[in-house]
């Protein structure tokens, strides 16, 4: 004999999965990093027509791969953030001081 209950019955489709499952936050990071988000905007401060101030904000979060593949690299050309360049800086530092001792005996 058949039940009309609908008990044990999987729900139909759609019903009980038309709510859009919440993201966590490693997806949403994912997404973004992957992706990319770019927010720029401008300030600008006048006085009587008269342009006091402009500050211009531009803000790009990506991954390091998709930086490089739309071909913003500036730290790995950056002294301060670079290893090898680190290394450089202190030699640079070291032979200026010798030229410097070198040229106070003249």
């Amino acid at each position: 004999m058949a039940s009309s209950s609908g008990a044990g019955r999987a729900p139909a489709y759609g019903a009980a999965s038309a709510r859009p499952q919440p993201a966590n936050l490693a997806d949403i990071l994912e997404r973004v990093l992957d992706k990319g988000v770019i927010i720029a905007g401008d300030i600008r401060v006048n006085l009587l027509d008269i342009e006091l101030l402009t500050i211009k904000i531009r803000l790009l979060i990506v991954s390091v791969d998709k930086a490089i593949e739309m071909g913003i690299d500036w730290w790995q050309h950056d002294p301060m953030l670079s290893s090898g360049e680190q290394g450089l800086a202190e030699e640079n530092k070291r032979l200026r001081e010798r030229v410097e001792a070198l040229e106070s005996r003249e």
